[in-house]
């Protein structure tokens, strides 16, 4: 008996959400489902913290998802913080000058990008300002 493989074209996107999520998400609703395509929308373009993607998501300048499936969605990424915060660090120092003081303090300000004083710090250290 011969098997044949068929070849199943599913877009990049949709993948996204397969691949960055854990097997639970499928018990997530649609509107946490929609919050988790938005998440890594967003960090497929840009650098966030948890707290900044969140606040991103819920905002009503934002995408208008509720705060609870924000979080719901957020928490179900597998996200290295740090390394966000490293890119964010970077992307602040390409386009204008921080001492290490004050680079941590804009990451890790509810003003600025809402990371913790650890990541903030790391990202800090990690693109070259401290």
């Amino acid at each position: 008996m011969k098997r044949t493989l068929k070849c199943i074209v599913v877009p990049f996107i949709s993948l996204a959400v397969f691949i960055a999520s854990p097997a639970w998400a499928q018990s997530l609703t649609n509107s946490q489902k929609n919050a988790l395509r938005s998440a890594n929308q967003y960090l497929s373009v840009q650098a966030f913290s948890r707290k900044g993607l969140i606040h991103q998501l819920s905002s009503e300048y934002g995408d208008g998802y509720s705060v609870a499936d924000a979080t719901v969605a957020v928490d179900s990424l597998n996200t290295d913080w740090n390394k966000e915060a490293g890119k964010s660090a970077k992307q602040y120092l390409a386009i204008q000058g921080f001492s290490c003081n004050g680079l941590i303090e804009q990451l890790s300000s509810d003003y600025g990008d809402k990371y913790t004083k650890n990541q903030a710090t790391y990202g800090a250290q990690e693109a070259g300002a401290c």
